[in-house]
């Protein structure tokens, strides 16, 4: 059952796992992009967890809007738009019962990636985030395990490497792009497979 208790434990793990990357992702947007990816994430996600007592005091999917909202107000380029419609849309898809499954992830996360297309105007092989998340929302359909879904994160994120960025900054560069892995498929994937780590250590 996902409680407000787990829920905040993931959020606050998430936060630091990303926070600790922070430098890593400045590196890899400045190769492609406009070098803030870190420093807007760290930002935005040192808000969450200064603010943490106050969100997590809701229910699961009114956490989940606070985070969104304080990532969207908080946060400069394109991560805090983007990053907020993730958890703004989970948070709305959220089931009314407590009980939570792949499968309700899965529709969840459905529901995610298509806020996204709409508000990044992008699509799967553009090189962004969703390249990570769409195949993450597949192993969730297919109720693969919490470690298969990691390492599908990890793999997605690595897959962006050989593509040519057609949205966002990195598309100026056209195929100079190739060759460097996109930050916000990083991004994501160190949340998801931060996620897994806490539930397989909780579980």
């Amino acid at each position: 059952m996902m409680t407000p208790d787990l829920l905040r434990s993931l959020l606050q793990g998430i936060a630091e796992a990303v926070i600790a990357q922070a430098e890593h992702l400045t590196v890899l947007d400045q190769a492609i992009g406009d070098g803030d990816h870190g420093i807007n994430m760290k930002r935005g996600l040192e808000n969450v967890l200064a603010d943490l007592d106050n969100i997590t005091a809701k229910p699961p999917a009114e956490i989940l809007k606070a985070v969104g909202m304080t990532m969207v107000m908080k946060v400069g380029g394109a991560s805090g738009p983007l990053f907020g419609t993730l958890a703004m849309t989970l948070g709305k898809e959220w089931p009314t019962e407590d009980e939570l499954d792949s499968a309700k992830l899965g529709l969840m996360l459905a529901a995610s990636i298509e806020a996204l297309k709409k508000r990044g105007k992008a699509d799967l092989g553009a090189k962004t985030m969703l390249d990570v998340l769409a195949p993450v929302q597949q192993a969730l359909k297919a109720n693969k395990s919490i470690a298969e879904i990691s390492a599908i994160a990890q793999q997605a994120a690595e897959a962006t490497i050989p593509m040519k960025a057609t949205r966002g900054r990195a598309s100026f560069l056209g195929d100079r792009s190739i060759g460097h892995m996109d930050p916000g498929a990083f991004s994501s994937a160190l949340m998801i497979k931060t996620i897994c780590q806490l539930l397989e250590e909780k579980s």
